[in-house]
């Protein structure tokens, strides 16, 4: 991947960091996904993905909110939002 491809925001922290560090303080694991749909809500821009589901109307679970908490903290002290 190039490196003009990443924003500033994308660049401070790995998915796998943000999981070690939610796992240490919080004990407890969040996915990838969670990961990506909090991400995503705070307008976080990812790539396209290429593993897109077959069906439209397909759906995802939500994050529960205890870890979208987590995450958000955990994206805080990463810097990537405010």
């Amino acid at each position: 991947m190039d490196e003009m491809d990443l924003t500033a925001a994308e660049s401070k922290a790995t998915y796998q960091e943000i999981q070690e560090w939610v796992q240490e303080k919080y004990r407890f694991h969040v996915t990838h996904l969670n990961i990506a749909q909090v991400k995503r809500k705070h307008g976080i821009i990812e790539r396209e993905n290429y593993n897109k589901p077959k069906s439209e109307d397909s759906r995802q679970p939500g994050c529960p909110e205890e870890k979208e908490q987590a995450i958000e903290e955990a994206l805080k002290h990463f810097q990537m939002i405010i």
